[in-house]
């Protein structure tokens, strides 16, 4: 094999091998990203669970001093609420996507974000802003889940009920209702004292510093159930992601299981956002990070590594923007801003197809 030639001095600098440029680095990197994406799922599932358990630990107990009593319980509630919403989203657009065939769709597309911010703003609206801050949390919360349930309820009739266009139906109504909720939200807001606005806006945004320990109880009996459900029915899911006539040949009735999957996704997505507030993209996110760390597309595993891949990122973002940034953003606004960078970037992906 001949050797590398040596590099044509130069004046003042000795003469040597030749050190190779781009092509073996690009081959290195390929390589690596050939090696992650071929790594066996439990193996993935293994090293995201360590991330995990160290990125809750880190929260935990990094820079613990002071009044330990006090504030290492405010730390649990908060690592809770971020784990709770880590599932919930995390599993509620994996079968949202699963379902409708469409690695772009997310539940809180469809309307629901919208359709929190109306429900605020038509309260603070007419109840004010103080009578709205005073009120249960319970009573909120259990309002603010009831509705937007039953919104969604009465949006996935029209789902898979025979013609191939009721999929585009769903999309075009929830697109639609989505940005009529927008526009009763921006006129009431317009309505307002400046003073009432000003409270409103916080509830606009994803917060963990604020979440009502008496509700997470409420919360993970809630998602642990339909989680529950969705992992007994994991197979079934898998031959769904298949198409609406495979799934019929093989004996699922198409149009029931996924009515019920549509519903445990709104209902996940609905307590998710009653108790923390929307977070838009952040189940985009990490669904489009499962679907490259787990090549085998089973949900037995789709499942825990878009769950873990959820907790990495909710706990260890605000790990970081606590302690590096000093609260300098809200974790939601970077998390908005990522999930939309990725969502355009999937949108002109597909159209270049």
């Amino acid at each position: 094999m001949p050797e590398t030639a040596p590099a044509p001095a130069r004046p003042g600098v000795p003469a040597g091998p030749r050190v190779p440029h781009g092509p073996a680095r690009t081959g290195a990197g390929r390589r690596l990203k050939a090696a992650i994406r071929n790594a066996p799922p439990h193996l993935v599932a293994a090293v995201l669970l360590v991330l995990a358990a160290a990125v809750v630990c880190l929260f935990l107990f990094f820079d613990l001093k002071g009044n330990v009593g006090y504030i290492l319980p405010r730390r649990a509630i908060k690592v809770a609420a971020m784990l709770l919403v880590a599932v919930a989203v995390g599993v509620s657009t994996l079968l949202f996507q699963t379902v409708t065939a469409n690695r772009i769709l997310t539940p809180s597309i469809m309307g629901f974000d919208s359709l929190y911010i109306l429900i605020q703003t038509a309260l603070t609206f007419t109840l004010g802003a103080a009578t709205v801050v005073a009120a249960p949390p319970t009573l909120q919360f259990g309002l603010e889940v009831l509705l937007m349930v039953a919104f969604s309820a009465l949006l996935y009739r029209w789902m898979f009920t025979g013609a191939a266009r009721s999929l585009h139906l769903l999309l075009l109504v929830g697109v639609i209702l989505g940005s009529l909720f927008r526009g009763f939200s921006s006129l009431l807001q317009r309505l307002m004292e400046p003073s009432e606005f000003i409270i409103l806006q916080d509830l606009f945004f994803a917060s963990f510093n604020n979440v009502d320990p008496a509700l997470l109880g409420v919360s993970a009996l809630i998602i642990l159930a339909v989680c529950a459900a969705v992992w007994r029915s994991r197979h079934t899911l898998d031959v769904l992601a298949l198409g609406r006539e495979v799934a019929i040949n093989v004996g699922v009735d198409h149009r029931r299981v996924v009515m019920l999957v549509l519903l445990g996704c709104s209902l996940m997505v609905a307590v998710s956002t009653a108790l923390v507030g929307p977070v838009t993209f952040f189940g985009l996110l990490v669904v489009s990070l499962g679907y490259q760390l787990c090549r085998g597309f089973s949900h037995a595993w789709l499942l825990p590594i878009v769950v873990l891949i959820g907790a990495v990122a909710l706990v260890g973002g605000q790990l970081v923007l606590e302690k590096v940034f000093g609260f300098g953003t809200a974790l939601s606004v970077v998390i908005e801003f990522t999930g939309g960078i990725l969502f355009l970037y999937l949108l002109l992906k597909g159209s270049l197809k």
